[in-house]
């Protein structure tokens, strides 16, 4: 499971909007509201996220044991 507030806090910290995320991963801005929702992201999604917002610890986002 994807710890969204930490997501969150991590593409505010980056100066990024969802809106401009969702764009950069090529996907609509209501599909990423939607896996945010659900916290489920495929795996070249959570590459691109990684890469654009600098991600140091991708684990203690994307790979969390319980939903937040």
């Amino acid at each position: 499971m994807i710890n969204i507030n930490d997501l969150k806090a991590e593409i505010v910290r980056n100066g990024y909007t969802q809106k401009r995320l969702a764009k950069k991963m090529g996907i609509t801005p209501k599909t990423f509201y939607l896996k945010m929702k659900k916290g489920v992201f495929g795996s070249d999604e959570i590459q691109i996220m990684i890469d654009t917002l600098n991600i140091d610890n991708p684990m203690k986002i994307f790979f969390t044991k319980k939903a937040t």
